[in-house]
């Protein structure tokens, strides 16, 4: 096999978890089941934002976009390695592998940017809610969704360019069970010093930047939410955000853990196993952390399978003679 960014001849091998067939149709069930219930899950947390009229505010808005992204997020990697596993075929193309680092890198990074948004969506409406409806207007909300999609197009476009102009050796066994940006810079041949440095200045910028301004948001909404007299006031300005908070907090410390834990091991067999928690852990979770204690969800989900609400209690007493 020859070397070098020629795309005609160059192929990968994803090994996914493990190679003992007795462990291959546990692995698939597993793992089919946990892409459906993500798929399926998410995709009912958008029909009920978009057919709930209720629901047509900037935090659902967020919501529904959040879950459009982690419906593409897990679809990046779960269907092929499904497919690799039925078929006994590990192979997958040169295109195919930065086609899918591709989408990876730009799910991931909107992943970040949308939970940021939402971050800052809760701060205007917990610190400032005289003039939410003011600041967090339809045009705005566009444009920070607009504005997120370019900047992971232009990062995930970036790092997949650089990308091409690596040469790759013979052995090209990638210990994963997707084509993630750090194992294929081990595997390449020429110098990565450059990409590797892109690499940790866009994690740094677009990962740690928006991180900082979850912290900073948080920071402003713990301020005022201590500031608040009555129990009760404490308690419902806390949940609005409480949803948020889980999943942020879920997101970043299994994505934070899994790179801890691979520089702390250099093992690859751990780093794969351990990068299914926010690859498909975490998207399948989202729509059970944001529906089980929002009422508005609930409602809307119920209205969507038929479950017929309950607005009020009718209580039948029996007429009392004399």
């Amino acid at each position: 096999m020859e070397t070098g960014n020629d795309t005609q001849i160059s192929e990968f091998f994803l090994l996914g978890f493990s190679e003992e067939p007795a462990l291959q149709p546990l692995i698939f069930g597993l793992f089919v089941s946990m892409y459906l219930i993500a798929v399926f899950g998410n995709l009912l947390i958008i029909l009920a934002v978009g057919s709930d009229s209720h629901l047509h505010t900037p935090m659902y808005f967020f919501l529904a976009n959040l879950s459009f992204s982690d419906i593409c997020f897990i679809s990046t990697t779960v269907p092929k390695m499904l497919w690799n596993i039925q078929t006994q075929c590990k192979v997958i193309t040169y295109a195919g592998c930065i086609t899918q680092m591709y989408f990876f890198i730009h799910f991931a990074g909107l992943e970040v940017f949308l939970l940021t948004v939402m971050a800052y969506d809760r701060f205007v409406a917990i610190c400032h809610p005289l003039h939410y409806t003011v600041i967090m207007n339809p045009r705005l909300c566009g444009l920070l969704v607009l504005v997120s999609w370019i900047m992971c197009v232009l990062n995930s476009l970036l790092q997949s360019l650089m990308m091409l102009w690596l040469s790759f050796c013979t052995h090209l066994h990638v210990p994963h069970f997707f084509c993630e940006l750090n194992e294929m810079l081990q595997l390449a041949c020429s110098d990565t010093f450059l990409n590797n440095l892109v690499m940790y200045f866009a994690a740094v910028l677009l990962a740690g930047g928006p991180f900082a301004g979850i912290l900073y948001s948080y920071s402003k909404i713990v301020s005022t939410i201590t500031g608040i007299s009555s129990a009760q006031g404490k308690y419902k300005a806390f949940s609005t955000c409480a949803s948020h908070l889980s999943v942020v907090s879920l997101f970043y410390c299994t994505s934070l853990g899994v790179y801890l834990s691979s520089a702390a091991t250099q093992s690859s067999l751990s780093s794969a196993t351990a990068s299914v928690m926010y690859t498909v852990v975490t998207p399948m979770l989202n729509p059970f952390i944001y529906s089980l204690r929002n009422k508005d969800i609930k409602r809307a989900l119920k209205r969507i399978i038929g479950v017929p609400a309950m607005h009020g209690t009718i209580i039948l007493r029996p007429e009392m003679r004399p």
